[in-house]
């Protein structure tokens, strides 16, 4: 059943990065309750496909209600684990703030993600992932050298260092609740998490191992061992050649060893050695190019689309993707030896538990059906 079994999640739903917390959280056993906010625009009509909200069951509530709050007290009385994406002061000003929940459950980890922050001159301000890699740092080296920056998806800001970074703040405050007993907020920020990706560039240039001018340093495109290069038919392959022995098999494979190339490391020397490649890998398929390099050392692979990667040999193996609903997406990870994870269900309908929940927490049917009368809950 996962490692967080018997872990419980209130979720209040939002977009990307706390869904996608709360995914790998509820991939790895923990009973996450999704609160959505009631129907406006015909959603519910919509199948739902989002792997973001995979594995949850759903309660809509009005949080704008007193009515409605008080239902999601109630739910927090009996909860590990909190989470919710408003800006600041928000939960505070619709009477579900940390301190209210502590009061009634002093165990409970308050969770809050946004992208600057609870503090600080831009925390109520809007923003997207964008701006937030923006201001961290972490999106100005990404690009070509003399081109401007370019927008990694949304994988460094909501993903890498939103969603992510809030479900390791959790787990982090859940173990050391077991010490403590007591509860407490985690404020995840994705200005602050992406900062965190790039550390490891912060210590090359301490080292002087970096320069700031995109495009020229050895991880960001600019040396030609560690780029990718078009093939015949189009497509690409990647080339991650970083180490002397990988560069050796690299060039061996390609037919280029021996040909008088310059020094991998002599950058006076890359646009020449860019260019053999560039031509090396244009004479033939990426198919041709993926059996040359079957089974070596290079660190060359071929680069697929979003669309061919469950059927690539390696994730078919692994069961990397799978199909939920009949939505293919990927599976949950990391995987346990001992408390391995259920397989994730398809997302719920919003509301499909409204009824079960609210009974649960000790509602009459007279209550409930009061609750939705009066729009609190639906």
């Amino acid at each position: 059943m996962g490692p967080l079994h018997g872990v419980r999640v209130i979720e209040i739903a939002s977009l990307a990065p706390a869904p996608f917390g709360c995914m790998v959280l509820a991939d790895l056993g923990a009973d996450v309750l999704r609160v959505d906010r009631p129907d406006r625009s015909g959603r519910q009509a919509l199948p739902p496909v989002d792997p973001l909200c995979r594995s949850r069951r759903s309660i809509r509530l009005n949080l704008k209600d007193p009515a409605g709050v008080d239902v999601l007290l109630r739910l927090t009385d009996g909860a590990d684990v909190l989470v919710e994406a408003f800006r600041p002061g928000v939960a505070e000003r619709l009477g579900f703030g940390p301190d209210v929940c502590a009061e009634r459950n002093p165990r409970l980890i308050y969770a809050r993600m946004t992208g600057w922050g609870q503090d600080g001159p831009l925390a109520d301000t809007a923003g997207h992932d964008i701006d937030y890699i923006a201001v961290s740092g972490s999106l100005d080296p990404i690009g070509r050298a003399g081109g401007g920056p370019v927008p990694p998806l949304n994988l460094v800001g909501d993903f890498g260092g939103g969603g992510m970074l809030l479900a390791v703040g959790v787990l982090a405050a859940l173990l050391e609740r077991e010490r403590s007993g007591l509860g407490q907020v985690v404020d995840a920020a994705m200005v602050d998490g992406s900062a965190l990706l790039a550390s490891f560039l912060y210590g090359l240039r301490a080292a002087g191992a970096w320069q700031d001018e995109r495009g020229t340093n050895v991880l960001d495109g600019g040396a030609p061992f560690y780029d990718t290069y078009a093939t015949a038919d189009g497509r690409h392959m990647a080339v991650g050649a970083l180490e002397p022995k990988f560069y050796a098999e690299l060039l061996d494979r390609l037919g280029l060893d021996g040909a008088g190339l310059p020094a991998q490391y002599d950058r006076s020397g890359w646009p020449e050695l860019r260019a053999r490649l560039t031509e090396a890998f244009a004479g033939r398929t990426q198919a041709a190019w993926v059996e040359v390099f079957a089974g070596s050392d290079a660190c060359v692979a071929p680069v697929v689309s979003p669309r061919d990667a469950p059927a690539h040999p390696h994730n078919a193996a692994r069961k990397t993707f799978i199909d939920v609903g009949g939505v293919t997406q990927p599976a949950p990870a990391p995987r346990f030896g001992r408390t391995g994870c259920a397989p994730p269900t398809p997302p719920a309908r919003p509301g499909t538990d409204t009824g079960d929940v609210l009974a649960g927490l000790g509602f009459s049917a007279a209550e409930i059906a009061s609750l939705r009368d009066n729009g609190a809950a639906t």
